[in-house]
């Protein structure tokens, strides 16, 4: 590193809390070695009420970009000169982008999703998605399979104090893209699930079921939901194969785990930074062992 650093060496980071974790300086400083980027990237641990100063620092140090961790993702909104449409519709920015002084909000965690199936030979235009979750990452899936050209898509979540929520995501992607479909259903309707899944393309858990602790739970309880044409996917990482992607792989679906996602919201960045494709092939094999 120290032999790459020189006195016009950009910088870019990573800010949110915690970031010690992250594997973002590992991804964005390799493929920077490896297509000669005279770019340096770090880690900073900020927290929400620090978001200002960070941002302020960001266009003192002429810093060509930041991605954003949560809790940061919508603070950093109130600090941004321009959003793009994702971030707009999302409210909630992962990457920004110093344009010659002027900061430029983007959201490329659904277009992480959308990446990554393409990855494994899946285009969403015109397909129908079911998703899961009506969180941050359920969010910017569903905004961005509408983007990309989804044609309908039919959101489950929890029909709790944050449902209204879910219920103005869907209202902002019918006005943004009128030609997709948008329904929204209370998880709980499993038969409803199961209908909506056997008229599907595509099915995301965007949840945090079958994460660690929960990695013996899934969000789809009727195994006859599965049909073999159906892509399922998973955003969760942790482990790599969740009991939704075994179950559906034993009902002869072709499953997509969560790691793709991650690699390619970070591959949308690095492009937004650098106008370049970042190597993702190394970055698997540097992140996962691929």
């Amino acid at each position: 590193m120290e032999k790459r650093i020189s006195g016009k060496t950009g910088l870019l980071a990573l800010i949110g809390s915690p970031v010690g974790h992250s594997g973002s300086p590992a991804m964005y400083n390799y493929s920077f070695e490896k297509l000669g980027l005279d770019y340096a990237y770090m880690a900073f641990d900020i927290k929400i009420p620090e978001v200002k100063d960070a941002i302020a620092a960001m266009r003192t140090f002429r810093m060509r970009g930041c991605n954003v961790t949560m809790p940061c993702k919508t603070e950093v909104v109130k600090y941004m000169d321009e959003l793009s449409e994702a971030a707009r519709i999302i409210g909630a920015v992962n990457t920004i982008v110093n344009e010659d002084g002027r900061l430029i909000g983007h959201m490329t965690d659904g277009e992480g999703f959308v990446d990554n199936l393409k990855d494994h030979g899946v285009d969403i235009k015109g397909k129908k998605i079911t998703v899961a979750g009506g969180g941050g990452a359920a969010t910017a899936i569903q905004v961005q399979c509408a983007l990309s050209g989804a044609r309908e898509i039919s959101i489950f979540n929890i029909k709790d104090e944050f449902f209204q929520r879910t219920l103005d995501t869907a209202e902002k992607i019918r006005k943004s893209c009128p030609e997709c479909e948008v329904n929204v259903y209370d998880i709980a309707d499993q038969a409803k699930m199961k209908e909506e899944m056997q008229s599907s393309d595509v099915f995301a858990n965007a949840t945090i079921v079958g994460m660690k602790p929960m990695e013996n739970e899934s969000v789809v309880k009727d195994l006859t939901s599965f049909h073999k044409d159906l892509v399922v996917c998973d955003a969760v990482y942790n482990p790599k194969e969740t009991k939704l992607l075994r179950e559906a792989k034993e009902a002869g679906c072709k499953c997509v785990t969560g790691e793709g996602m991650l690699i390619w919201q970070g591959a949308a960045a690095f492009k937004l930074y650098t106008g370049q494709e970042m190597p993702v092939d190394g970055v698997k094999k540097l992140l996962f062992g691929e």
